[in-house]
């Protein structure tokens, strides 16, 4: 597999491969990046000897961040009629015949959590895991599944908590509302996520595949809701809120710094909504 400079693919052992994201300093999504991970998702899905892939980071403090919306072009289809790439990426990671472990040290928001949904596990380090979908703060909506697959996990009410507020979840406060599979340690994430991996790995993969398949028929959402809500992603960026919005927190941005905004992104949202008023 050639690797562009935000993928990477590592052979951890015949059975399991381990996908890096690495786009400093706060790894946002690109279009590059999700091009990429629907390339990496069909070639593992058609490799017969993958029972197990590991989604991880190598950028210190962030997982698979938000889309880089300063770049908004790479997420609108060339063809209005195609299923959209980021939609095809998580419907075929959810459904791939390979067991997805995202393994969660540092921030995932909008599209990056998306995609840990999207996972069929996900662990997360206790101390430094922070989710978020933080669209409807920029007056903008979800569009790869947040509206679709957090429901499912924690619930209509804290669904709509989490959503409607765009506000920071801890990892503990996650684990709690049923977010992710499970928090560990930060230093014993690593070794937990082998751990899995490796059990897994070590079980025969039809049998992987097939229970999957028969728990993913009890609680995927329907593919055309999905696309129902990548369209209404694209339109709401066309709204004149988000245009309104954005200066106002481009002004919040050029006073505290790109990187302070994603650290605390949460709460730099609400501070420049009520400064927007």
């Amino acid at each position: 597999m050639t690797q562009p400079s935000t993928i990477s693919v590592e052979r951890l052992t015949p059975e399991i491969r381990k996908i890096t994201f690495s786009n400093p300093p706060v790894n946002l999504i690109v279009g590059e990046t999700v091009s990429r991970l629907l390339e990496v998702v069909t070639e593992l899905s058609e490799d017969p000897q993958v029972h197990v892939a590991v989604f991880t980071s190598s950028t210190p403090g962030y997982f698979f961040n938000h889309f880089d919306l300063g770049r908004a072009t790479d997420f609108i289809p060339s063809d209005p009629e195609a299923t959209p790439a980021w939609i095809d990426l998580v419907i075929r990671l959810s459904t791939a015949p390979f067991i997805s472990i995202a393994s969660i040290r540092g921030r995932t928001r909008g599209g990056g959590d998306e995609l840990t949904l999207a996972c069929d596990l996900r662990y997360a380090s206790r101390e430094h895991a922070v989710f978020g979908q933080p669209e409807v703060a920029g007056g903008i909506l979800p569009g790869g599944g947040g509206t679709e697959h957090l429901p499912r996990l924690i619930g209509r009410d804290r669904a709509i908590e989490a959503i409607l507020s765009s506000n920071d979840y801890d990892a503990d406060t996650a684990e709690r509302y049923g977010w992710v599979t499970r928090t560990v340690a930060d230093a014993e994430l690593d070794g937990f996520v082998d751990g899995m991996a490796t059990r897994l790995a070590s079980f025969d993969k039809a049998a992987l595949a097939a229970a999957k398949a028969q728990v993913n028929r009890a609680t995927l959402p329907p593919d055309a809701d999905l696309r129902a809500a990548y369209t209404q992603f694209l339109t709401s960026m066309t709204w004149p809120g988000p245009q309104a919005f954005q200066a106002q927190f481009e002004k919040l941005a050029a006073e505290k710094g790109p990187e302070e905004l994603e650290l605390r992104l949460g709460h730099y949202l609400g501070i420049a909504r009520q400064e927007s008023r």
